[in-house]
């Protein structure tokens, strides 16, 4: 059996890739001439194809095997990594981080419920909590080691150090694999491709899943927690340094979920888990619209961070066993639902800035968040 932190690693590789641009774009619309605002365009032409590519990722990692995919996902996206390293242009820098992100896509949902394939209901929330670990720990450090890498290499050194680090991970993975990397694995689901989806909605608990994931992904992912570093940039003075600082915390408060995620499941059990990291979260976005300085939001942060993984991993686990005979399918729809939810949070954010601010915003998130809890947890319990 493949080990779960070489999965994590590959997870990191991936989440890396999303998370590396924070602190480069500047650099890299000096470095192709062109403005900032049209540099954005390398995280749409990144994202987009990385929520998009759920919809045949799943349905082929149950047909062909999930890690075999991966495997191939993760080495096709370390060349797209390299490429991008080179890019002359704008347009052949999006088209790159297009192909990276498609590739990108397919990895965390293939490996988490390859691991649902291979471990016992009872130990699953645990062993998914030491796989997120890579994804934790890509948003914790990417940002600050990419713009120290960048400010002293240049802009293009990040892309080709973390392209030779996804090609490391998946020759391993490869070699791990060995002769199996080219052959059909022997218990992979007959699948039935996109009809498979079908057979998801029909169930009660698919349906449950796909509306807590967006709902999920509305409120937190892409509602509240993309717009804390602006709020304390304009409304607490801190520069873009010291926001990035403070919102890093979150990924602290996510680090110590995952490594107390068994003794937290054996205190409270999945219910209690769900109940708490919702409530946690509901409170503190409750405290972030009314906090009067930046310290009061460093500590949201921890805690934030703490309380989302324990809300959000129990959903995850969840989402294992909504279709068992493939689970590919099942985890690419959660992470496909996620995704939608966090585009259209983003959107309603920001017009709800416009608004009633990031107060108000975060005021009506937490109420959210509340009454989501008490529909998960009603979920849960069926």
């Amino acid at each position: 059996m493949i080990p779960i932190p070489l999965f994590a690693l590959a997870g990191f590789t991936t989440g890396s890739g999303m998370r590396m641009l924070d602190p480069l774009l500047p650099l890299i619309a000096a470095g192709l001439g062109i403005t900032v605002s049209q540099a954005t365009a390398v995280i749409a032409g990144f994202v987009l194809p990385y929520g998009l590519v759920q919809l045949v990722a799943g349905p082929l990692g149950d047909r062909l095997g999930k890690v075999r995919i991966a495997c191939f996902a993760v080495l096709l996206y370390g060349l797209g990594l390299l490429g991008s390293g080179f890019a002359t242009g704008l347009p052949t820098l999006v088209l790159l981080r297009a192909w990276s992100g498609c590739f990108a896509g397919a990895v965390i949902p293939l490996l988490m419920a390859h691991i649902a394939d291979s471990v016992p209901y009872a130990e699953r929330q645990v062993a998914i909590s030491r796989f997120l670990t890579g994804m934790v720990m890509a948003q914790l450090i990417t940002g600050p080691v990419c713009g120290v890498v960048a400010e002293a290499a240049g802009w293009r050194m990040p892309f080709l150090l973390l392209g030779a680090l996804a090609l490391g991970v998946g020759g391993i993975l490869a070699w791990k694999l060995g002769g199996n990397l080219w052959r059909r694995p022997e218990d992979a689901a007959a699948g039935r491709g996109m009809a498979a989806y079908v057979d998801l909605l029909h169930r009660p608990i698919g349906r449950w899943m796909m509306g807590v994931a967006f709902l999920d992904g509305f409120l937190l992912f892409g509602g509240a927690f993309p717009f804390v570093g602006s709020f304390l940039i304009e409304e607490f003075g801190r520069n873009a340094a010291q926001s990035g600082l403070v919102v890093a915390g979150f990924g602290i408060g996510a680090f110590a979920y995952t490594r107390g995620a068994r003794a937290l499941l054996r205190r409270f059990g999945e219910g209690g888990l769900l109940a708490i990291g919702g409530l946690g979260c509901a409170g503190c976005l409750a405290v972030l619209a009314l906090a009067t300085g930046w310290p009061m939001v460093a500590a949201v942060q921890v805690v934030l961070g703490l309380g989302f993984y324990m809300f959000h991993g129990v959903l995850q686990t969840r989402a294992t066993e909504a279709l068992p005979e493939a689970r590919g399918t099942a985890v690419g729809a959660f992470a496909l639902a996620l995704f939608l939810g966090q585009s259209a949070g983003s959107l309603a954010f920001g017009l709800g800035l416009a608004v009633i601010g990031y107060r108000g915003d975060f005021a009506l998130a937490a109420f959210g968040v509340l009454a989501l809890t008490v529909y998960a947890r009603r979920g849960v319990r069926a």
